[in-house]
């Protein structure tokens, strides 16, 4: 494994516990997908393994974070990006008074200049042909599709070993989603880095991972091969929006929903 994590717990100012007792694993070369509602964890996580956690006053106290055979608890943020471990922040974060050129400069900034570079931007280029007709324009009047597209060639520039990326599909239309998705695939197939991709959109992120692990509450209520879990009743019911019938739910009456969520975080098959 390529990235492991064995029974982590994550607590925030000392009280708060979000995190309790959450293992996953991540192969070499592979899409890792991690799944829930808004507030189960999921970012949290992704801020555990990449260090960033420090810098919301939360620390990982409990279990390990192995990578490359390495424990990395503790491990500086900047020291754990050098390592090969490169997160893309949700709501993507890009320098937007600065052109898209210079944005992918800064992901290559700590990199000797040489072929690889220049074959590295070529290749950014290629996943993304709207940043190369618009490499001279300030990112900041891109649109969101573009902006995360940029975000994640700026960290693709690094050179990763693991693209930690965190709702990358937020806040963009369907298409856009579908298009972004298969390109994060395509360079997982062609570059060979692993991903451990969070989403929301859980039909999208099924269909290009390879596993899964579903998150309630901070903790990992369910796991498996994507298809499976494409299949899986619960999944179908609470992240798909189809009930059992195979039909599409409506959800009119939200306090049965609420309530029967919850008991599905006990209700593990």
């Amino acid at each position: 494994m390529l990235l492991e994590l064995n029974n982590i717990e994550v607590i925030y100012a000392d009280v708060i516990l979000v995190i309790k007792g959450l293992s996953l694993s991540v192969p070499e070369e592979d899409i890792v997908t991690l799944i829930g509602n808004n507030g189960a964890g999921k970012s949290t996580t992704l801020k555990g393994i990449s260090g960033l956690i420090v810098t919301e006053n939360g620390q990982v106290t409990q279990g390990s974070i192995t990578y490359q055979g390495r424990r990395i608890n503790g491990v500086s943020p900047a020291k754990i990006a050098q390592m090969g471990i490169v997160q893309v922040i949700e709501g993507r974060h890009i320098f937007e008074e600065l052109t898209v050129e210079e944005n992918l400069i800064t992901g290559a900034i700590n990199r000797q200049k040489g072929i690889d570079l220049k074959r590295d931007f070529d290749n950014v280029y290629e996943y993304f042909p709207a940043l190369k007709d618009k490499k001279k324009r300030i990112a900041g009047y891109l649109s969101g599709g573009e902006q995360q597209m940029l975000a994640i060639g700026r960290a693709f520039l690094t050179k990763p070993k693991i693209f930690l990326l965190d709702e990358p599909s937020l806040g963009l239309a369907p298409i856009l989603t579908e298009e972004l998705f298969g390109i994060i695939k395509t360079m997982n197939e062609r570059e060979g880095t692993s991903v451990l991709l969070v989403e929301q959109n859980a039909n999208a992120a099924l269909r290009i991972a390879s596993y899964g692990y579903v998150m309630e509450n901070g903790q990992i209520v369910m796991e498996g091969d994507s298809e499976e879990l494409l299949e899986n009743k619960n999944v179908k019911e609470f992240y798909l929006g189809i009930n059992q019938e195979g039909v599409r739910e409506q959800y009119k009456n939200p306090k049965y929903y609420k309530r029967k969520k919850r008991w599905f975080s006990s209700e593990q098959e």
